[in-house]
């Protein structure tokens, strides 16, 4: 198998520790011919350094500005000279043999677009998180994730074609980014990589899900399983994802389910638990939707994405 250059995009911000186990795992992987970019995404501790002091083979860009997820990849992107382009998030650890299948399946598939490998909770009895998609349902907007929360006892060990990828550890070619164009910097956190993955099938390429890699998820370090600032962008994207990708009855319906169940039961829920930074995240999120009326951009003009992440961060 031919070994092209294939460059590891990750984002941190304020997980150096974490960032430091995902690049310990990657000095053990087989395949050598990578380069490894670190994006910091404006954090505020004074230990971002130690990223390049422990590994001088990274290439570190420091942003003056927290960019989000899609915008601190994209910043990766400008730097990156591989063939292909694995995004990879900071709070994972991989397997020593993952990326050749990922290389050899866009090596040997001329269409292929996006993939993404098989995706374990870490520290879990190997619990799935990923083994392919169904994508989202127009008529409902709720996505079905396959074998999500099964013990892997090899039953989803059969690579396929899949609707959408997963963020936390996906591989695009670069001649496909150049083409379709970079990732929607209008989510800033969350559903960023969906929205993208619609976008490459739209442009004639296929999503794929590769079973034989294997990586290993903590999922929410950065953000945190019970913050803010996720439940204001996992509410706000998830309309916004619906207005950019679905039209007449799909649309209609989807957003009335989620206007009118999903909603309020959120609301319910934040309001017995006493959360009232969530719900005031949640009409947030509502009213961006409201206030910003064209989303076919690649950003946002109306909302100051560095003021609402400031503002959430510490919750």
């Amino acid at each position: 198998m031919n070994s092209p250059l294939v460059s590891i995009i990750s984002v941190n911000y304020n997980q150096v520790g974490v960032t430091l186990e995902m690049l310990t795992s990657l000095r053990a992987i087989s395949y050598h011919n990578i380069e490894i970019i670190i994006v910091d995404n404006a954090s505020t501790g004074a230990d971002v350094h130690v990223i390049k002091e422990s590994f001088p083979e990274v290439t570190l860009i420091r942003s003056e500005v927290n960019l989000g997820f899609a915008g601190g990849n994209n910043l990766g992107i400008a730097q990156a000279k591989g063939k292909y382009l694995l995004f990879l998030n900071n709070d994972t650890e991989v397997h020593p043999g993952f990326l050749e299948p990922l290389v050899r399946l866009f090596e040997t598939t001329p269409d292929a677009g996006v993939a993404s490998p098989k995706i374990l909770y870490h520290g879990t009895n190997a619990l799935i998180q990923y083994a392919g998609s169904k994508g989202i349902n127009p008529w409902t907007g709720r996505s079905i994730t396959i074998g999500h929360l099964e013990k892997d006892n090899g039953q989803h060990n059969t690579s396929s074609l899949t609707q959408l990828a997963d963020g936390a550890a996906m591989m695009v070619p670069m001649r496909v980014v150049q083409q379709v164009g970079l990732m929607p910097e209008l989510y800033f956190l969350y559903y960023e990589e969906l929205d993208w993955c619609e976008s490459i099938k739209r442009a004639g390429f296929t999503c794929h899900y590769v079973a034989d890699s294997s990586i290993f998820h903590k999922e929410s370090v950065s953000v945190g399983k019970q913050s803010v600032l996720k439940t204001y962008y996992m509410n706000r994207n998830r309309l916004l994802f619906l207005r950019r990708n679905s039209k007449g009855g799909p649309f209609w319906t989807s957003a009335c389910i989620f206007l009118l169940a999903a909603v309020p039961k959120k609301m319910v829920s934040h309001g017995f638990q006493l959360q009232g930074k969530h719900l005031r995240a949640l009409f947030r999120g509502l009213w961006w939707n409201l206030n910003n009326k064209e989303v076919h951009g690649m950003r946002y003009l109306k909302t100051s994405t560095q003021c609402i992440t400031k503002e959430y961060s510490t919750n």
